[in-house]
Parts: structure tokens; C-alpha cells; sequence
């Protein structure tokens, strides 16, 4: 027998990883997919995002019944879509869909309830029927399933802010960007975070700068209004 069929078998009839090395290689993705995504220009990210979503397919494969592959191979297939085609990219999103969908049913907490907040932000961010899925109520409801799971986490409170901010829902979505922009950093998770609150931190700038400028618009305008008179 081969060296080479020695190891097929090996992996064949392996059993299954403990949970804590599935968690070890989830936080290692995790932290491989942030540093792309955050610190990677577009050319290494087209060749980074490719070899990310082998590693992710294959957790996936490796423990069917989990489902935080699942998620994280959801969210760099969704990433990786924006250097794909347009037909290509619905495609891709449709797949990630199915994706978070199973791991809704098979455990809807599972990283803090991540499937909803990605799940969510795809059905507001996707276009509608007849082009895709893209549905404004069912977001709502799938960030707000994540808020219930985990009403502090810094990814369904700025996820669900942004989803309003795109709603003009201003006021509601600097409630939840400040709650983004004061909850704990996760300890595997660090760099993630403190860009995505650093993201919240501007966001919620912009509004308060928006809201100020209105202001100063109307006052301008009713002191022209005045002088006119």
C-alpha cells in the first residue's frame, strides 16, 4: 500500500476534530478573512479571497453538523463577489443564502447569531425581485433576531444601524451606533472589531455633521426668507 493511500485513508476514516480545534481554525479564518478584508489592496484580495473559501468549504465538509463553517463561508463567499460578475455574483449570493439558512436551522446562535446579521445585511443590500432576493422587511426581521440574541454585540448593532441609516431611519441608527461603538471587543476578534467600530465612529460623525448642516440650511434659509420680506 502507497504512502499516498495511507494517507487517504487516514483522513477517510479520521474521526471527527475536537469542538476546541474547530474553534481554533473558525478564530484563524476569521482573522485571515479580517486582514484581507481591512488591511489587503483589491489585486491581493482577488487571490487571498479564493484560497479563504477553500478553507472555509472545507470545514464545512469536515463538520456537516456545525454551523459556524457554514457562516464563514457565507460571509467570504458574499465578500468575494464584488470582483465577480454581475450574473456570477447573484449566483454566489444565492449560495451564501442557502448557506446561513442551514446554519439558522441547524443552531441559530452559533457565533452570537452571526447568520442573522449576515443574512440580514444581505437582504437589504441585495436588489429586489425580479433581480434577486433582496427584501427590506425580512432584514429588518433577521437583525432583529440577532439583537435578541446578542443586544450588545458590536456586529448586529452596527449592521442593524446601517440598515437604518439606509432606511433614513437617522435617529434609531445613531441609538444602535453608539451601542456598536461601546460594546466590549471580542478577544479573538480584536482587529475586526475595533475597524468595525471605527466604522460606526464615523458613521455616526456623518449624521450629527448631516444633521447640523440641515440645521444651518434652514436657519440660512428662513433668514433669507426674512430679508426678502
Amino acid at each position: 500500500m502507497s504512502k499516498a493511500t495511507i494517507v487517504v485513508l487516514l483522513i477517510l476514516f479520521a474521526g471527527p476534530l475536537p469542538a476546541s480545534e474547530l474553534t481554533t481554525a473558525i478564530a484563524h479564518l476569521e482573522s485571515d478573512w479580517a486582514r484581507v478584508y481591512y488591511q489587503t489592496d483589491e489585486t491581493r484580495q482577488r487571490q487571498i479571497y479564493p484560497q479563504l473559501l477553500e478553507k472555509a468549504a472545507e470545514l464545512t465538509k469536515r463538520y456537516p453538523h456545525a454551523a459556524e463553517p457554514k457562516i464563514w463561508q457565507a460571509t467570504i463567499i458574499a465578500t468575494n463577489a464584488a470582483f465577480q460578475s454581475a450574473l456570477t455574483a447573484l449566483s454566489s449570493l444565492q449560495t451564501a443564502k442557502a448557506l446561513l439558512e442551514e446554519a439558522i436551522a441547524q443552531n441559530p446562535n452559533a457565533l452570537d447569531g452571526a447568520a442573522y446579521v449576515t443574512l440580514g445585511t444581505l437582504y437589504y443590500m441585495v436588489p429586489g425581485w425580479p433581480v434577486s432576493f433582496g427584501d427590506n422587511q425580512l432584514a429588518e426581521q433577521m437583525l432583529k433576531a440577532s439583537l435578541k440574541i446578542n443586544p450588545n454585540g458590536i456586529d448586529a448593532n452596527y449592521f442593524y444601524a446601517d440598515y437604518l441609516l439606509e432606511q433614513d431611519r437617522t435617529a434609531e441608527a445613531e441609538e444602535y451606533l453608539r451601542k456598536a461603538i461601546q460594546a466590549p471587543l471580542r478577544k479573538q476578534q480584536v482587529f475586526a472589531d475595533s475597524q468595525l467600530q471605527n466604522e460606526a465612529k464615523l458613521a455616526l460623525a456623518h449624521t450629527q455633521q448631516s444633521k447640523s448642516n440641515a440645521g444651518k440650511n434652514k436657519f440660512q434659509s428662513l433668514f433669507t426668507s426674512a430679508t426678502a420680506d
